[in-house]
């Protein structure tokens, strides 16, 4: 649902996208509400899935950890999330997120401000884990 003032959309009704791991679905973008200040979405991990190592140039990423735990490489460095913490990544700093455990880790994230383009966002380190369809 859209208006000129708001934008609701469920979590359920957006594909996921699996490039760099998990079940990462971007909920509130400007694509899909129109934003400008940068945009926010949820993460699924299921016990060891990885998000692939990235980094984003333009924008600082906060990440809020729901549910389950995660082991947050942040330049190479572990740094391990239990659920109720959050992480604040400045601008060009390489992350992989983790998860070691044996429960699902649930996270929202968001990032701002945007990039130039939406292909000017992320940085991949290492191999996507699929390849985007042409």
């Amino acid at each position: 649902m859209a208006s000129e003032r708001m934008t609701k959309i469920a979590a359920d009704n957006v594909a996921p996208n699996r490039r760099r791991g998990g079940d990462l679905r971007t909920l509130l973008s400007p694509a899909t509400s129109g934003a400008t200040a940068g945009f926010m979405g949820v993460l699924t991990l299921e016990p060891g899935e990885v998000v692939t190592e990235h980094y984003h140039p333009y924008s600082e990423e906060f990440l809020y950890l729901v549910n389950g735990a995660i082991m947050a490489r942040i330049d190479g460095e572990p740094v391990s999330l239990s659920a109720g913490e959050a992480l604040h990544l400045e601008i060009n700093v390489r992350h992989r997120l983790e998860n070691p455990g044996d429960v699902p880790a649930f996270l929202v994230f968001q990032l701002g401000p945007l990039a130039p383009r939406p292909e000017l966002g992320h940085v991949d380190t290492e191999p996507l884990l699929e390849q985007e369809s042409a």
